[in-house]
């Protein structure tokens, strides 16, 4: 039986509850649901949390389902190849009214050793900050290991940690074993690997929903903290109706669109889905066949049979994700 025509895909959001989330993604982005919401996940593959499509004739059905009629037609050639049937990517919206925990994440090879599971190289671009709203990234002084074990020991972990200051359109790459959290007041798009892998080493002695204490990881991060000063915050110049590159790692490849008129995307030289995030405004993604409307807090997923889309807009601005195949 012949199988219908991919199409650009739209999925149901994943909304989790998290003792430091608020209202911003209802609020902004019309993401309702019961309790302190943090994160929505918009795009995933990950085991029991996987996206169900939301338009077309695959309403309902599960991506890991499309991956395994399509495959390369819709996760590219080499991507295919290299991740087989397991989705690379998780897209999410973060609304942190809170303080999150002092993380850290273990790369592909400590995962792979002591979860099965991938590692997780990440980035965040900030959609919105109140002011004086901050992001915890690295050390504010040089480290090591016997040094940060003894602030462990003593409780004073908050007195090593390097604040940086955050606005909207601020864009910074969080590579694995870096010391990081995100601050109260900051909303974000996360662009990650596919894992729910976390070391948590500080958790501001709060509680959890349930009331109990959060667990804290601190053994098993010990030999995975980098101890280095991070080249985290991305810099990028701003320009109008044109693809500006925020970061390419192994994992993917992230742009901005600040878009004031219509523009032709040509995807016939990526060997990957592409992922449309809208941080603001309106568009329409059209191509030979369909049209999709997306709008600040949408994510949209173009799968790498499409070669061309037009986004017809009078003013958005949209997070374009794909896997590179060399770097």
């Amino acid at each position: 039986m012949k199988l219908p025509q991919l199409y650009p895909l739209k999925f149901y959001p994943q909304l989790k509850e998290k003792v430091w989330g608020g209202q911003e993604l209802s609020k902004q982005f019309g993401k309702h649901a019961e309790g302190t919401i943090g994160e929505s996940w918009e795009l995933s593959g990950v085991p029991g949390s996987v996206s169900q499509v939301s338009n077309g004739v695959f309403e309902g059905r599960p991506l890991t389902e499309l991956i395994t009629l399509y495959t390369d037609e819709l996760l590219g050639k080499s991507v295919w190849q290299r991740f087989g049937n397991e989705f690379p990517l998780l897209f999410k919206f973060i609304d942190a009214r809170e303080d999150l925990s002092v993380q850290l994440h273990p790369d592909d090879t400590v995962a792979r050793e002591r979860h099965n599971s991938f590692g997780k190289t990440e980035m965040w671009y900030i959609l919105n900050a109140e002011e004086d709203a901050r992001l915890i990234v690295g050390f504010n002084r040089p480290m090591d290991s016997t040094t940060y074990q003894q602030h462990l020991t003593d409780n004073t972990i908050t007195e090593i940690l390097n604040s940086e200051k955050v606005k909207k359109g601020d864009a910074f790459f969080i590579a694995p074993g870096t010391v990081h959290a995100i601050g109260a007041g900051v909303l974000l798009a996360e662009i990650q690997q596919t894992s729910d892998v976390t070391y948590r080493i500080y958790d501001w002695d709060r509680p959890g929903t349930d009331g109990n204490m959060r667990v804290l990881h601190n053994e098993e991060a010990l030999d995975v903290i980098d101890y280095n000063a991070p080249n985290a915050k991305l810099d990028a110049p701003s320009k109008i109706n044109q693809s500006v590159e925020l970061c390419t790692s192994a994992y993917f490849s992230t742009h901005v669109l600040e878009l004031t008129e219509s523009i032709k995307r040509d995807l016939s030289a990526i060997d990957s889905f592409v992922v449309y995030m809208c941080t603001e405004g309106i568009a329409e993604v059209t191509t030979s066949e369909t049209s999709e409307e997306i709008k600040k807090g949408d994510t949209l997923l173009i799968p790498a049979s499409i070669d061309f889309v037009a986004i017809k807009t009078q003013g958005a601005t949209l997070l374009e994700v794909y896997v590179p195949s060399t770097l």
